[in-house]
Parts: C-alpha cells; sequence; structure tokens
C-alpha cells in the first residue's frame, strides 16, 4: 500500500532514522556533537515527523549511523515525500492536529470505528453533515458549508482508493435514531448507509439499546491499521479541541478487545429492525 501525505511520509521516515540511530548505540545529544549540522531538537523534530526533511539529512545521518548504500537511497528518496502535499494539507479550515488523521486514513489498510452516538464522518450524507456542523453554532455562519465540502471530499479520496481499505463500524442504535437535521434527513443517510453497507470491503454493524451496559461507553474511537511494518497501528480519539494518537502495542490490544467485544454484541445493518 503506497504511504500518502507529507504527514504519514515523515512519520514513516523518522521511525525508520530513529532504529538506525539507537542500533548504532547513539544518542541524539552525540548526532548533534557529529557536527552534521544537525542540531538535537532538529533530530527529535526528524524522528517524531514534525518537520520536512532533506535528502543530504537523510544521507549524513545514514553515514553517521553505518547504513548500506541501498538503505541511505531508499530513505533519501522517502525524504522527498516529506514536503509533498495533499489536498488536505494545504486547506486553513482542517485543524493541524486532524490533518495528520487524514494523512493516516489515507494509507490504512483497515479501520475499525465505535461511534455511538453520531455518524462517523465518511459515512455521512451532505445534509446530515451540515446538520451536525451547524448544531455547534459557529461564529463564521459559511464555516460549517465549507467544513461539509471537504467532508464530501474526504469521503471520495477514501471510498476511491484501489486497492479499498478494509471499513468495519459499529453504531449505537442511536445514531440511526436521533432526529439530526430531521426526520427527512435522517432518513436520507440511513438509507446511504444501507449503500454502503452493500460495498464488498464495508462492514457496517449496530449495536443495539436491548445490550445494555456495553464496553464502549467511554466514547468513540478509531484503530487504524497498515500492512507497512514501519507504519505502526494506530488509535485515533478525538474531543473538540484536539486529538490523541496511540501507538504503544498494550494500547492497541486494549482498544482491539473493547471493538472486539462491541462488535461481538452487534448486529449487522441489514438485520437491524
Amino acid at each position: 500500500m503506497p504511504i500518502t501525505g507529507q504527514r504519514v511520509v515523515r512519520r514513516t521516515l523518522g521511525r525508520r532514522l530513529t532504529r538506525l540511530r539507537v542500533a548504532c548505540g547513539k544518542s541524539r545529544r552525540e548526532v548533534a556533537e557529529a557536527k552534521l549540522g544537525i542540531s538535537e531538537p532538529t533530530l527529535h523534530r526528524i524522528e517524531t515527523g514534525k518537520v520536512p526533511v532533506t535528502a543530504a539529512n537523510v544521507r549524513a545521518l545514514c553515514w553517521l549511523y553505518g547504513a548500506d548504500q541501498s538503505i541511505t537511497d531508499a530513505l533519501a528518496e522517502l525524504a522527498l515525500g516529506t514536503s509533498q502535499q495533499e489536498w488536505w494539507d494545504s486547506s486553513p479550515v482542517i485543524p493541524d492536529w486532524f490533518k495528520l488523521y487524514v494523512g493516516l486514513e489515507a494509507s490504512a489498510s483497515q479501520i475499525s470505528t465505535y461511534y455511538g452516538e453520531v455518524m462517523p464522518g465518511e459515512l455521512q450524507t451532505e445534509q446530515y453533515a451540515l446538520a451536525v456542523f451547524e448544531a455547534e453554532k459557529p461564529a463564521d455562519a459559511e464555516a460549517a458549508h465549507r467544513h461539509v465540502k471537504l467532508r464530501m471530499q474526504r469521503q471520495k479520496t477514501l471510498f476511491t482508493r484501489t486497492p479499498a481499505p478494509r471499513i468495519v463500524t459499529v453504531l449505537g442504535e442511536d445514531v440511526l435514531t436521533r432526529s439530526v437535521g430531521g426526520k427527512a434527513v435522517l432518513d436520507a443517510q440511513v438509507e446511504h448507509l444501507r449503500r454502503v453497507a452493500k460495498l464488498d470491503s464495508v462492514d457496517i454493524r449496530v449495536l443495539p439499546f436491548s445490550v445494555g451496559a456495553h464496553a464502549a461507553m467511554a466514547g468513540a474511537f478509531r484503530i487504524l491499521d497498515f500492512d507497512d511494518p514501519d507504519d505502526p497501528n494506530t488509535v485515533y480519539l478525538e474531543s473538540h479541541i484536539g486529538a490523541l494518537y496511540l501507538e504503544e502495542p498494550r494500547e492497541i490490544d486494549e482498544y482491539r478487545r473493547i471493538f472486539a467485544l462491541v462488535r461481538d454484541a452487534s448486529v449487522p445493518l441489514d438485520a437491524f429492525r
């Protein structure tokens, strides 16, 4: 699966360079003292995927770490992608903390999602999305329309990918009954959901009210899986003002356990009602 988006490329390159540094037993301070023109703070930003990286700096680091020519060439080529922009990178409407998620979504092989109260953005109709954004009463009256336009672009990017990512979604029954935008908007949204659920790459399930207490009552979350071993699987948790990206294996395992529990308690969309 190709890596897409500068933020994902930076993340991948940073991890590979970190592994090379650790393997040769050097600290960040020792790298800075090697007089490569890369300070310790800059190296930290490179390794954590925060900044674009030049091919020259990559080659210098690879030389210091004793990497062979094939690895050096591959990482130098990867560096070229750290400054290439995708459609979401230049958008002033999308907050920086969400741009990373869009980049990750664009290269994930599977996206497993639990939402208990609102339809996930990638499954929303235009009118449903508009009702969601307008409910936040933005100060800029046109902001909701700009957000909806970008959400539709994100959907197009996701559902036209080749190969298609596997999408497994568990929705709380409240998502299918809350009258977002009014009855007509909700009815159209549910019909859209049923059409999307027919895609071979999509599995949409519903967690009925009758289940009672369930494992995911703490809130919505997403698990993103990647085929590339250099791009770690990630749990994404979103709030109104930012997002949390979890990558530790124990964190991923716990969210997989929670997702498995709610998935097992759910029913297929076509079997609901």
